[in-house]
């Protein structure tokens, strides 16, 4: 079921007037609109519900009824042609409500986008997409999981959206790109943004095999306060919200409060009840979002089809196929790397992805191949003798 929703005020309309946007002149007022910085998005859909359209939001702005002097000021400058020579310098484009790749579900929030600019493929309705999001100070196995997680995804025909951020975020863009697929990343920036700089590369290779998406047009910086407004757009472009890791108080979490606006479901991945990044996947599950232990629990409670391949042992990478075989016995990680001769890190990385193919079960820090048939916790004193420890190493 959805999280809890957060408190919504039940006075204020959702989506937009009727015939809002439609037609040259709205279409030209929804344009400058939307490339207005000094008023909020929950500002402006106030103001279009207040006016009735485009035009007289805009007209409004410039009269001084509403807006900043900053806005007024570029109202009184910027040309509707002069911002379609700069999306075209970019490489980019604009949807707005009603367009075929404007997400109808960005309706559903309370502050919904006036419009989206896109760069890369173009955004169908076929499109199942299936947000990743997580911190961005990821541990290890976080990483693992929103790897595993995203090219699992991908093989079962979802694309997977995510924010572009450091992090979990790009780890769950690299997944679905190195199993083929396709990926959306929406930008706390300008469209034409590659930030951070350290994902440049990453960027670049979605928008030759993915799609870009933003509110803020060419040449806006990326700056703090775009980050949680950024959050809202990439629940609504989905059809679910994955938590691999965070904290308490984050971006992760709102995304999560935003994914209930929308009204669709939030899945999160759990971790150990001290460690500060199971935080707010922990918290979330404890107030209604589902837990999940694997691409198979995902796929299924999306009512998705798992691809075949996907609990099949063929084609395994050399360190996940030795650590298959070693598991003769239900075993502690440090038992699977004495047995195979592959460091902790490329032990615990191994296990975790034959985990996410349900290839593996894991229970009290034990792991057994999931079609053997016998319990996690079988012979204990001899999983345990095998490392001269019944605890389970740190990793």
């Amino acid at each position: 079921m959805p999280v809890e929703d957060p408190p919504v005020d039940e006075t204020r309309p959702t989506g937009f007037p009727s015939g809002f946007g439609r037609g040259s002149r709205e279409a030209d007022a929804l344009l400058v609109l939307r490339c207005l910085l000094g008023i909020t998005p929950r500002t402006l859909h106030d103001l279009i519900w207040r006016e009735g359209s485009a035009v007289a939001s805009l007209a409004a702005i410039g009269g001084g009824a509403a807006g900043s002097d900053n806005d007024r000021a570029f109202v009184t400058d910027a040309t509707p042609a002069g911002i379609r020579e700069c999306l075209q310098a970019a490489d980019a484009r604009f949807a707005a409500p009603g367009d075929q790749e404007y997400w109808p579900a960005l309706l559903r929030l309370e502050d919904p986008p006036v419009g989206v600019f896109l760069r890369g493929r173009r955004l169908s309705l076929e499109h199942r997409r299936v947000a990743i999001v997580g911190s961005r100070r990821p541990s290890t196995a976080g990483v693992e999981v929103a790897r595993a997680l995203a090219r699992g995804c991908a093989a079962a025909g979802l694309v997977v959206t995510s924010g572009g951020a450091l992090g979990i975020d790009a780890r769950a863009h690299e997944g679905a790109l190195d199993a083929g697929g396709s990926t959306v990343a929406v930008l706390g920036s300008g469209i034409d943004q590659e930030y951070p700089a350290t994902n440049r590369r990453l960027l670049r290779e979605i928008v030759a095999r993915g799609t870009l998406v933003s509110e803020y047009p060419p040449g806006v910086p990326a700056e703090p306060f775009r980050f949680p407004a950024r959050n809202r757009v990439i629940a609504g472009l989905s059809i679910g919200v994955v938590i691999v890791e965070g904290v308490a108080r984050s971006g992760t979490r709102s995304t999560a409060d935003f994914a209930s606006q929308v009204g669709i479901d939030v899945f999160g991945v759990p971790g150990p009840i001290t460690g500060p990044l199971s935080e707010a996947p922990n918290a979330l599950i404890r107030d209604g979002a589902r837990l999940i232990r694997g691409i198979e629990d995902l796929l299924h409670d999306l009512g998705i089809e798992a691809p075949q391949s996907a609990a099949s042992p063929e084609g395994l990478p050399a360190d996940q196929r030795l650590a298959l075989e070693a598991l003769a016995q239900p075993m502690l990680p440090d038992a699977v790397a004495r047995a195979t001769g592959l460091s902790m890190p490329d032990t615990l990385s191994a296990l975790v992805h034959l985990e996410l193919r349900g290839l593996v079960l894991g229970s009290g820090g034990r792991y057994r191949r999931a079609f053997d048939g016998s319990p996690v916790d079988a012979d204990p004193a001899s999983a345990a003798g095998a490392t001269g420890s019944g605890r389970r190493p740190s990793g």
